[in-house]
């Protein structure tokens, strides 16, 4: 059952704001990017969507495109994020069927808990080539239509009136919070993530003249995701919970309306920067649910159950 609007959207956006735009997101088929292109295809976007799995890809594109009328969304499957080639294709499929690119998001990712001790080699370079090198070939295969979206998109910075046609030229690579202070059992990741936010830095400051904007949305706990499903076993969720400085982990809804926001006008001058969506939880401390620091570290205890271990060494 497709979702309802308020679970991937507020009520406070205008309606065909992002008429004639074009999205293109890597990992559209997921809990969090997915809706990220709901609430752009609801206000008037047309989308391409990009994953591994055929099946499921095709199916959210068919599910995201009945939110809105005469709403045009392509799933591509088989896609593999670190492979150029399979990126550049892609792009050039969603030109040449919906007309451009205006709006990036890069979103594909992969992660599960293990320590140092834990993370082969193998695995770590996995995540790498996923996040990272994924991330950066989402850029270069779309990069000339966010350059030609960005130039004729652009903001009169005398009459602040946009394009007559809206904005254009936009990409957010979707982080996470790890980083910022340090995590135990998530060194891959956390390095992972901060290559991304470096390379969002780059291209705002070398792209920005050419009337691009890039940005970073760090989301913290969000729920019903793989994620955090991995992160914070169900037995812990509710302890968890209670100690947030909101009192709540998040919602896709509230990453999808930070899209909108670096998406639409109000956004315009807003680049080179990352955007926290997580109730302050970072500026918090602790474990991991029940893996308490340091006291787990200390035990020699493996990780149990590390979903997803075997599957990332590719």
């Amino acid at each position: 059952m497709a979702p309802s609007k308020i679970e991937y959207m507020s009520d406070i956006w205008k309606d065909g704001i992002f008429e004639n735009k074009v999205v293109f997101c890597t990992g559209g088929a997921g809990t969090i990017c997915s809706a990220q292109v709901r609430a752009l295809v609801h206000l008037g976007a047309n989308a391409c969507i990009i994953g591994r799995n055929v099946e499921k890809t095709e199916r959210v594109a068919k599910e995201i495109s009945s939110i809105r009328p005469n709403a045009k969304v392509i799933g591509i499957g088989s896609v593999d994020v670190r492979k150029f080639e399979s990126l550049k294709d892609a792009a050039e499929r969603c030109v040449k069927e919906l007309g451009a690119i205006d709006f990036v998001i890069a979103g594909a990712a992969g992660n599960f808990l293990a320590s140092i001790e834990q993370l082969s080699v193998n695995a770590f370079k996995s995540v790498m080539d996923i996040d990272i090198l994924g991330s950066y070939n989402t850029l270069k295969a779309t990069l000339p239509y966010l350059v030609e979206s960005g130039k004729k998109h652009r903001v009169d910075s005398e009459t602040l009136d946009p394009s007559p046609s809206g904005t254009g030229g936009r990409i957010i690579f979707v982080s996470a919070t790890l980083h910022y202070r340090g995590m135990p059992f998530q060194a891959h990741v956390s390095v992972a993530k901060a290559g991304i936010d470096s390379l969002s830095n780059s291209v705002a400051v070398e792209y920005g003249p050419r009337g691009v904007t890039s940005n970073i949305i760090a989301p913290g706990p969000i729920e019903s995701t793989e994620g955090l499903g991995r992160l914070l076993p169900s037995d812990v969720k509710k302890a968890y919970t209670r100690s947030q400085p909101l009192g709540r982990v998040g919602h896709v809804r509230d990453i999808a309306d930070a899209t909108v926001y670096l998406f639409s006008d109000s956004g315009s001058y807003v680049s080179g920067q990352t955007l926290v969506v997580d109730g302050a939880q970072w500026r918090t401390s602790g474990g991991i649910g029940e893996l308490q620091y340091p006291d787990f570290l200390l035990s020699g205890e493996e990780v149990a159950n590390v979903t997803g271990k075997k599957q990332s060494k590719l």
